[in-house]
């Protein structure tokens, strides 16, 4: 068998969407899988829609998710140009070549794709007009993921507008052609077009690639498509909450796609390993925003702690919070590795330790109203400062030791503490153990911020 050639030919016309991702993604699987060669070409005929702008967020998403392609732009390859806009040289030589074959006629200013077989006259009912169809017999299609698929194509079509530029159809298959493209994966919703260009790859005299058409993403509540509306559904959007890009692969992997051994959190590498097309499922995958936001926190936790600390720094430095928390650098490193098992992105982070870079920081009012309802919890602060001088804070088990003694010869017990402390030290009912907060804030911030909150 020849070596596999696939392609992923997105339009900079947008945002680059999470279905588009899955896209790139199967046919760089399968790449990597078969030892073949993932092309990035851009299908950029749109001027009126085309930006700079997307075609670079279409590169930097690629790469930031690991998908590093072996012919397109920026990279070359022996089949360029990679952009629609610049191969109209090869366009006008494919076109004549139809011409040539008596497979074109002019009508309305447009050229059109003539099919072979017996033609009549019928009224269409929807058009409300008389249209010619052709007697064809159907298109055959054995898909790699569907099975075998008939499609009648019965009408003649379209392949230059009036305004002389070449729709989809046709400079799709002139560029899988010249592109020596072997297998064509790309979404469930394209399957409408493929018999119009099997009949154009039989009419230039060249061999139909494969065909797989993977499963629509549905859109998370309801019924319908994931468009770029829709929650989630943007790459860009993951990148600047500071989702982890292998959780996210990871995640895309699983959408349309099992190993079959129910596993879920897999390395990239024993994906490739096991990633072929008979394996993807035919039935629709449903976007589910909490199982990705798992995922990542998946990933978050198993990073080690250098890593860790370098992705969080990575994000402050994107953030307003970054000023003051990345200045006290052992500060910040404490604070992040008691962050790591807590939280679920990165984005979670300015919020949950914020208090630890600031004396200025807010205290929840309702949060303050449920905990304060719970009885005289200033005499227990009131306690607690008056052994705070003689704890000793070297560790959170000598910290959690002295509190424990506190409470013991109250005749109490450490919860009876713990709630109003750890809303006098952060203004809130969540965080890191109380332990790990007196140790990390140290003996100094501790006691002031529980004198402040037991006069106020």
């Amino acid at each position: 068998m020849s070596q596999v050639r696939v392609r992923f030919a997105p339009s900079p016309t947008g945002f680059f969407h999470i279905g588009s991702a899955r896209t790139a993604l199967f046919n760089w699987l399968y790449a990597r899988h078969t030892g073949g060669v993932f092309i990035l070409r851009i299908e950029d005929t749109d001027k009126e829609r085309n930006s700079e702008a997307f075609l670079n967020l279409i590169y930097d998403s690629l790469r930031w998710l690991g998908m590093n392609w072996d012919e397109g732009p920026q990279v070359g390859g022996a089949f360029g140009l990679y952009r629609q806009s610049e191969r109209g040289a090869i366009y006008t030589e494919y076109l004549e070549k139809l011409k040539a074959a008596g497979r074109t006629y002019e009508k309305e200013g447009a050229i059109w794709f003539k099919l072979i077989g017996d033609r009549y006259e019928v009224f269409d009912e929807h058009r409300k007009k008389t249209v010619t169809k052709v007697k064809v017999a159907p298109t055959v299609i054995e898909d790699q993921i569907r099975g075998r698929v008939e499609r009648v194509e019965d009408e003649d079509f379209v392949i230059v507008r009036s305004d002389g530029n070449p729709v989809f159809h046709f400079v799709n298959v002139v560029d899988d052609i010249a592109m020596k493209i072997t297998h064509v994966i790309r979404g469930e919703d394209h399957l409408s077009n493929t018999s119009k260009h099997v009949e154009l790859f039989k009419a230039f005299g060249a061999p139909v690639p494969a065909f797989a058409h993977i499963p629509l993403i549905l859109k998370q509540n309801g019924p319908g498509k994931m468009s770029k509306r829709d929650q989630g559904a943007l790459i860009e959007e993951y990148q600047k909450r500071g989702f982890l890009p292998e959780a996210l692969v990871n995640f895309l992997c699983l959408l349309g796609w099992n190993p079959k051994d129910d596993r879920e959190k897999m390395a990239i590498a024993d994906v490739i390993a096991l990633f072929d097309l008979p394996g993807v499922n035919q039935s629709n995958a449903r976007f589910d925003e909490k199982k990705l936001g798992h995922m990542n926190m998946t990933y978050l936790l198993e990073l080690p702690a250098s890593e860790f600390l370098k992705r969080a720094t990575a994000y402050f430095q994107t953030q307003p919070a970054g000023a003051l928390a990345l200045v006290n650098p052992e500060l910040f490193r404490e604070v992040m590795l008691l962050a790591q098992p807590k939280i679920k992105g990165f984005e979670e982070l300015p919020a949950y330790t914020a208090y630890f870079f600031t004396e200025d920081f807010v205290v929840d009012p309702k949060v303050k109203e449920k905990i304060m309802a719970k009885g005289e919890l200033k005499a227990r602060l009131a306690e607690l400062i008056a052994v705070l001088p003689t704890m000793d804070f070297s560790s959170d088990s000598a910290i959690e030791e002295a509190i424990k003694a506190l409470a013991a010869g109250k005749g109490l017990g450490f919860g009876d503490y713990q709630a109003v402390t750890r809303l006098a030290i952060s203004g809130t009912n969540a965080g890191p153990s109380i332990t790990s907060m007196f140790r990390v804030l140290e003996r100094e911030r501790v006691t002031a911020r529980l004198v402040r909150f037991a006069v106020s």
